[in-house]
Formats: C-alpha cells, structure tokens, sequence
C-alpha cells in the first residue's frame, strides 16, 4: 500500500473488525474517517446480483466528472476487464479479504494518472457480506486532474492483504482509530451522518441499519 489514504482506511476497517474476519457495516463512523471521505465509496451487492456504488466521494465523482451513485463498478474499466473486475469484487465479499488494486485513470486525450484501490468487506445485520467500504487514491497530481475527465480504468497488479501482517499498519496510523467508547452521531444511519459530514454523495433507497 502507497497512499495514506488506503493505508489509513485498512487500519480503520481493521481496528473495527478485532478479532472478526469482518466488520459490521453500521461500525462505521464518518466523523472518524472524515479526512478519508472525500476518496471513499460503497459498494453493494444488489438483488440481481450486480455491484454497484450505494455512494461515492467528491473527488472520486470529479475524477469521472460524473455522479457515480447507482452505477455499476465493473462499468468505469476497459471493456475487456469488466468480468475479471466484477469476479474480483464478488471474491472479496465471497472470501472476506481485503483486496488492493493498481490501476491507471486514462483520459479521451491520452493522460493517463497512477491510482490505488482498496477493497474491504462489510457485513450486513443478518450476517451476510454484501458491501465493501473502498477508497480510489490517485497517486499523483498531474495539472489535468480533475479538469480532464477520466474515461475508464484499466487494472494493473492486484493483490490480496495478509490481514495479519497488514495489520501492523495500525501502529503507524493510529490517528484514523475510532476511541474506545465513541459518541454516537445524532443520526443513527450511515447515510444520515455522512449527510452530516457534507464529502458524500448518497444513494437514497435501499436497507438502512
């Protein structure tokens, strides 16, 4: 792992997770993460079985120029990559391991930016695992970001964490730990506090925790 920000939202699912294979999805505090949203996104499991983003960050949908909210992930990479892409996210749900992607961003002009992608399993109230909390980071800032629209995606390496031995990650990056006895947010859901925090986008619909 490269970015600080990927580095910093493993060390968070991690920290909720203990001794578990997988954190519940309503562990999740936005105000904990806060400096992560805006390159934070949801992924869910639909009832036709597709995955698709539930909620994506500001600078993730200025990326694409576009609102990501309701689309499918498999969608923003190349054509030939779309089943590989969506077989990768059914495993880490499938087999609750985290799963780091490098990709390079390419735009219609030839620009193209190094990025990272993580990818971590949520468990829903009935035990099942069909989320998965992500973050896109690029890994530069070349002038053309993000006044130059990403087209797609194209996968480079990909590679599944030893969650034991990532796990050490947490000394260094302990700033984006949640308190041992933290205070609730006012709205109880997900998306009601990231309402509050004003960095996401929200696909209203849908099962609330």
């Amino acid at each position: 792992m490269r970015s600080k920000t990927i580095i910093d939202l493993y060390a968070y699912w991690d920290e909720l997770r203990g001794r578990r294979d997988v954190p519940d999805r309503g562990q999740i505090e936005p105000a904990h993460i806060r400096t992560l949203l805006a390159e934070l996104f949801i992924l869910e499991r639909t009832p036709r079985v597709d995955i698709r983003f539930r909620l994506a960050g500001t600078r993730i949908c200025a990326l694409f120029q576009r609102e990501l909210r309701g689309s499918a992930f498999d969608a923003l990479w190349r054509g030939e990559q779309i089943g590989r892409i969506a077989s990768l996210a059914a495993e880490v749900m499938a087999q609750k391991m985290p799963v780091v992607l490098c990709a390079s961003a390419l735009a219609a002009n030839g620009d193209q930016v190094g990025t990272e992608i993580i990818l971590l399993p949520l468990k829903s109230p009935d035990g099942a695992v069909d989320r998965i909390v992500g973050a896109l980071a690029p890994l530069s800032k070349p002038h053309w970001l993000e006044a130059t629209p990403v087209n797609y995606l194209r996968l480079g390496d990909t590679r599944t964490l030893d969650t034991e031995k990532a796990s050490l990650l947490r000394r260094d990056h302990a700033e984006t730990s949640p308190p041992r006895t933290p205070s609730r947010l006012p709205e109880r859901t997900f998306s009601g506090a990231i309402r509050r925090v004003l960095h996401l986008s929200v696909l209203d619909g849908g099962r609330r925790d």
